[in-house]
């Protein structure tokens, strides 16, 4: 067929349009993408755990520079990089670009406000702090050849001038307003003192050096064992000698009496941008604490239901006095309470493909929190594997004061950080292949946190929480994560006092008040990071809802967690966005 002049000249114009916009596309995407390549590159020079666990052989035995110069000049960095991503017509990038350039755009906003409220004045919290990530480091390090020992030296000797640079910040802190609040702190000398030891082949550091890879010989395990004494002895122990000293006379005396971020400097506006930076919403302190007492109200009505279920004779409270009291709902001994939760995930581990399309390669382990720091430790966490694929996530489950470890809640525990909560999902993440390695590499607290709470509720899909006390134990946990709505905006917006919150909390929740009380303190350490988990997990029940509704008999469960999971983790309203995209692609 032969087109009429005017319509073959129309057809010619609208493929030379087409052609100059996809050439222009092209252009914009080959821009961004070498901001990105500047953008990590830059993360990977002031990060060189991350690079060295990638495979950078130069930056394995470097550790980050923290110095104050530092700070300035990354906060100079990052501003650079946001005002060239500025510039770009995001109407001209390929979709997942647009995608990048809005995630990338809101790393670098939320680190200019980091910046601007000095953030980087507190490294340190209640529970965590570079002396501790530095005792574990090895475990998440290769020992297999001589050099990579000899790394691992290198970053001993290296330790004396990341303590002081530590040290410099804090004591900035203090000149600024910048400083953790004193009830936070009691005790914290402890994680230090236990790095202070006389025989250097006891120090936790000396770990790698007690049972060698075969690959080495005699005298080389020799030569390195004299050189992790001497580094120990001479560098480490008096570095951990100088934080302690530091911390005794001058930080801890130098604490703040009040518990509230709205006491720091600029601080309500500061609390105001933490809860809109951890939970990825344009919403106020107010509403957050609103949603909350919606939550504990809905919660309980719930609880209240299992406790009928029971039987059990007396009232709300009378309840949770009994779980916190009775020794049958508590573990003897540790050996036990280990064993019980490898069982739960083994069996977990079987259900998983009834829930989900794709799972993670990379296997999972379960260890002990270590001794010296598990008094002031959450109940447990999960440690990611390291980049590098090498080594497998870790669940960390705390065996401190079993007496405050109940049973009921261990099924919850467990799927919430391992499988099909955080080593799913962060594991999963690091296998992607599509995502920039910006994005790979990291995440939005509201996305990860609120995944492991929703991952809780999945074990009622697939035949947990059968014994009433477990269920109990799930609402528990949730109405745990339903006051931190009420608690932290309350403290830090609202003027309340710590006895308030650790009060608000054995009231609504059947946690021990041990737990409670390292809760509480956490959240006062930490302001805005605790109301994460509820907020994204409403949010992912909302759209799973949504789906479902609109798909009707189309919906597939493990369809609608691959939508979720498939992108990494993502601020929330881009999540919200995926999933409208999954439902018009699967609507009929």
């Amino acid at each position: 067929m032969v087109l009429p002049a005017k319509l073959h000249m129309l057809c010619v114009l609208t493929l030379f349009s087409c052609a100059a916009h996809a050439s222009d596309t092209t252009r914009t995407d080959v821009a961004f993408e070498k901001l990105v390549e500047a953008h990590w590159q830059q993360t990977l020079a002031v990060n060189p755990f991350l690079a060295a666990s990638l495979g950078d052989k130069k930056s394995a035995n470097q550790l980050p520079d923290v110095s104050l110069s530092q700070q300035l000049k990354l906060a100079k960095d990052s501003a650079r990089i946001l005002s060239k991503l500025s510039e770009i017509d995001s109407s001209r990038l390929s979709t997942a670009n647009q995608t990048n350039l809005a995630i990338l755009k809101r790393l670098l906003i939320d680190d200019s406000l980091e910046f601007k409220y000095k953030t980087y004045l507190i490294p340190i919290s209640n529970r965590s702090g570079f002396h501790m990530q530095f005792a574990e480091l090895h475990k998440s390090l290769p020992f297999k050849t001589v050099q990579d020992y000899r790394d691992y030296l290198d970053r001993l000797d290296k330790f004396g001038v990341y303590t002081d640079q530590h040290i410099a910040l804090l004591t900035e802190g203090i000149s600024t307003g910048n400083v953790l609040p004193s009830v936070v702190l009691q005790g914290y000398e402890e994680t230090i003192s236990a790095h202070i030891v006389q025989d250097a082949t006891r120090s936790l550091l000396y770990s790698p050096f007690r049972n060698f890879s075969q690959a080495l010989t005699d005298a080389e395990k020799d030569q390195l064992q004299e050189r992790a004494m001497f580094s120990i002895t001479s560098t480490v122990v008096p570095a951990y000698k100088r934080f302690h000293d530091f911390m005794q006379r001058i930080y801890i005396p130098a604490a703040r009496g009040t518990i509230g971020a709205s006491a720091l400097p600029n601080g309500r506006e500061f609390y105001r941008y933490r809860v809109r930076h951890f939970t990825t919403l344009e919403i106020s302190p107010d509403e957050v604490h609103q949603v909350g007492l919606t939550e504990v109200a809905r919660i309980k009505s719930e609880m209240l239901k299992v406790i009928d279920q029971v039987e059990f004779d007396g009232d709300f409270a009378d309840f949770l006095q009994f779980l916190r009291t009775d020794p049958k709902f508590y573990p003897t001994n540790a050996e036990d309470y280990l064993k019980e939760t490898a069982y739960i995930l083994k069996r977990m581990d079987g259900e998983l493909p009834k829930l989900f399309l794709n799972l993670p390669r990379n296997p999972y382990g379960l260890k002990v929190i270590p001794a010296y720091i598990a008094p002031k430790t959450t109940t447990a966490y999960y440690q990611p594997p390291p980049a590098s694929g090498k080594l497998a996530g870790q669940y960390f489950l705390n065996t401190y004061n079993l007496k405050s470890r109940p049973l009921y809640e261990l099924e919850a525990l467990s799927l919430h950080e391992a499988v099909p909560g955080h080593h799913l999902q962060i594991a999963l993440q690091q296998e992607l292949t599509d995502l920039p390695l910006f994005r790979k590499y990291s995440g939005f607290t509201a996305f990860v946190e609120g995944w492991a709470l929703y991952a809780e509720r999945l074990g009622l899909e697939v035949g947990f929480y059968t014994d009433p006390y477990s269920n109990f134990g799930r609402l528990s946990y949730e109405m745990w994560r339903a006051c931190r709505l009420v608690v932290d905006t309350g403290i830090h917006y609202q003027g309340w006092t710590r006895k308030q919150a650790i009060d608000y909390m054995i009231e609504n929740t059947s946690l021990s008040r041990h737990n409670i009380v390292a809760e509480v303190d956490r959240y006062i350490a930490w302001p805005g990071q605790a109301l994460a988990y509820k907020m994204g997990e409403l949010k992912i029940r909302e759209l799973r809802e949504r789906a479902s509704i609109q798909l009707g008999a189309h919906f597939d469960i493990r369809e609608f967690h691959d939508a979720v999971l498939r992108h990494g983790a993502v601020p929330l309203p881009i999540l919200e966005s995926n999933i409208e995209t999954f439902i018009e692609d699967r609507t009929p």
